[in-house]
């Protein structure tokens, strides 16, 4: 009898031990046909148009006291291929660890920038996105910081949420490769506010890098905001966004790259919604004698099989001005409409 009580006891406690530490697999496998027009029209099976594809392990730790140990690991993969999103690094999505309690939460290593947080999670910054096709900070090389220190502040009023940023070196290729003795190269802040309550959705993501050129001489500075407010109908959800940046070639002289956009979803049905955006990015080029803006129509539709599946089609036209060349699939030369178009199946596990 006493042998009995003492194997329910020990594995009561191993249950209970288990229960304060676990370890989840997620992914997200994300495949379309597309056919993009830049010079030539390009017909092919792609991955990531509506989401990036993904595996990931998060874990969390309930070390008591009202502390607990949190981990993300996330590598993006390629359907079309098979192959990783980026060869010289495996955990290229999210790859930090860290603390959280009453004080917030503290986490190290790569993540999401404030603005790319904003860009991705938030505003979507996919290859039919405007963010990502113009050429933004938070669509590309500042869609995450590697060598980051994030905190996350406690929730002090429902719906707000917000952080603090400070990275040592991106290592991205508009930063650097990190860490330099003596030098700024790579080396960040950030912060970000979000809102969410009700029918209202406003938020705010700010980056301010100190040198993003190893190559030329002095500190490189340039800084990026993105802001945006949303407010759901019902009927209809109307999101409004503005981008201002130094311009991207980061050259003295050159005017800020600005980028005003809106969105419409409209949940026809529960399974399915209709998304259109329209944007401008002017000053791509940030060239003093102008003609380098470009005008993005975005229409996307997304019918849910289920609440791990979906399909979905999507429609994105560029139309550049006479000193740019954007795309999807990006032209050799200026002033020319393209486009592309892509249908496809997005699963979640």
């Amino acid at each position: 009898m006493k042998k009995t009580l003492l194997a329910l006891a020990a594995m009561a406690a191993a249950s209970a031990s288990f229960a304060q530490s676990s370890v989840t697999l997620y992914g997200v496998v994300d495949a379309s046909l597309e056919s993009v027009k830049g010079d030539k029209t390009v017909t092919r099976v792609s991955s990531d148009n509506l989401s990036s594809s993904r595996l990931g392990f998060k874990g969390t730790e309930d070390i008591g006291g009202g502390l607990k140990a949190n981990f993300v690991l996330e590598t993006n993969v390629k359907p079309d291929t098979g192959t990783q999103g980026q060869s010289n690094r495996f955990w290229d999505r999210a790859a930090w660890v860290g603390l959280a309690g009453g004080f917030g939460d503290l986490r190290l290593g790569r993540i999401d920038t404030p603005i790319g947080d904003v860009a991705g999670n938030v505003l979507s910054a996919q290859a039919y996105d405007d963010l990502k096709i113009v050429g933004t900070r938070a669509g590309n090389d500042y869609r995450r910081a590697d060598n980051a220190i994030t905190y996350f502040l406690p929730t002090l009023v429902p719906g707000l949420t917000a952080s603090l940023q400070y990275t040592t070196g991106n290592g991205t290729a508009g930063a650097g490769n990190g860490e330099t003795a003596g030098s700024n190269v790579g080396k960040a802040y950030g912060l970000s506010v979000k809102y969410a309550a009700g029918p209202l959705s406003a938020g705010l993501g700010y980056e301010n890098m100190k040198d993003e050129s190893a190559a030329t001489a002095g500190d490189q500075k340039a800084n990026a905001t993105l802001v945006y407010a949303g407010y759901d109908f019902g009927a209809a959800k109307v999101t409004g966004y503005y981008d201002a940046e130094t311009n991207t070639a980061n050259t003295a002289g050159l005017r800020r790259l600005t980028v005003l956009g809106a969105k419409v979803a409209v949940p026809f049905t529960p399974e399915f919604t209709l998304i259109a955006g329209l944007s401008t990015a002017r000053n791509v080029n940030g060239a003093v004698a102008g003609d380098d803006n470009v005008q993005i129509t975005t229409v996307k539709g997304i019918y849910n099989l289920s609440k791990r599946t979906s399909v979905y089609g999507m429609l994105t036209n560029v139309n550049n001005d006479t000193n740019t060349k954007k795309g999807v699939l990006a032209p050799t030369v200026n002033d020319k409409t393209t486009r592309g178009i892509a249908a496809g199946i997005r699963h979640t596990f």
